[in-house]
């Protein structure tokens, strides 16, 4: 395996279309497309590509600074659903990332037209039983961007605390429930639940709508509704009972350029050190061994 750390100290003179393909975490033909196009470094030996180490060395560090033609154009902001471990990290890591969370489904959207460097998604795909890669690939598989995997979350019923505790959604009729948006992964999850328990949405009563995890749990603490479909982590910091009901996947989607430039090496820096850790453990319902995982490539 080929790391940034083996081209810094001269480990290869020369990279194969295998060895960049590894290091940027692109497929072998992107690889062959930028050598074609001449936006990587490259010569040919032998009838194979080459890529000397020192100046892909060079073009990756012009890309981390934002310098020259491989800097992203898009403006410095995560979309996408509302994750409280990613809200802390961000904000943590004092990466300089602003943030405009309101729902997978508007991230993705909002991705596609350029709006963001990254998006966070959790968009469940009921006739495969996946995850995010599905929507990814039908909406941006035409985008320079990569899906990464962030964190499993477990997601249940949130209610207050010595009230009787729901089995499922099959046991919801009669009453009152703070939804999320249309456009979120969160309603998505829901009514596809909903759907395979043959449950009849218009026997629950719904509130206004709730645009983040906290909201929603927050409106159940008021008293506002009786309860939400959220997060194990949100429930726990607002003292809430939890019955569980799925675990889902959530994921990033990264536009490549942007990947290597400083503010979002600063955040994912963050996310590898024991401090992220130490919060996912203790929010409860986090599980963050497969962070940084490729799961999608363009």
């Amino acid at each position: 395996m080929v790391h940034m750390t083996d081209l810094t100290h001269g480990g290869h003179e020369y990279l194969t279309v295998q060895e960049l393909a590894e290091l940027l975490r692109l497929k072998e033909r992107k690889v062959y497309d930028l050598a074609a196009s001449g936006e990587v470094p490259c010569s040919r030996a032998t009838g194979k590509l080459l890529f000397p180490a020192a100046e892909i060395r060079q073009w990756i560090e012009r890309a981390r600074s934002a310098g020259g033609t491989g800097a992203s154009t898009r403006p410095q902001i995560v979309l996408g659903s509302h994750d409280p471990l990613l809200d802390w990290a961000i904000r943590q890591s004092r990466c300089g990332l602003a943030t405009h969370f309101d729902g997978s489904l508007d991230g993705l959207d909002r991705f596609v037209r350029g709006e963001g460097i990254a998006a966070g998604l959790h968009i469940h795909d009921a006739r495969q039983s996946s995850w995010n890669t599905a929507a990814v690939a039908q909406a941006a598989g035409d985008q320079n961007a990569v899906l990464i995997a962030f964190a499993r979350r477990r997601r249940g019923l949130v209610f207050r605390q010595g009230e009787h505790a729901p089995s499922g959604i099959s046991d919801l009729a009669g009453l009152r429930m703070t939804p999320r948006q249309p456009e979120s992964g969160t309603d998505r999850l829901f009514r596809n639940l909903a759907a395979s328990d043959g449950v009849d949405l218009s026997t629950i009563i719904f509130t206004d709508v709730a645009r983040t995890e906290d909201d929603a749990v927050e409106n159940v603490r008021r008293g506002q509704a009786n309860l939400t479909f959220g997060l194990e982590a949100v429930a726990r910091t607002y003292g809430m009972a939890f019955v569980p009901l799925i675990t889902e996947e959530f994921s990033l989607l990264v536009d490549r350029k942007a990947w290597f430039e400083p503010p979002f090496r600063a955040l994912m820096a963050f996310c590898a050190a024991d401090a992220f850790r130490q919060r996912a453990a203790a929010s409860g319902g986090y599980d963050v061994a497969a962070l940084g995982d490729v799961l999608w490539n363009a």
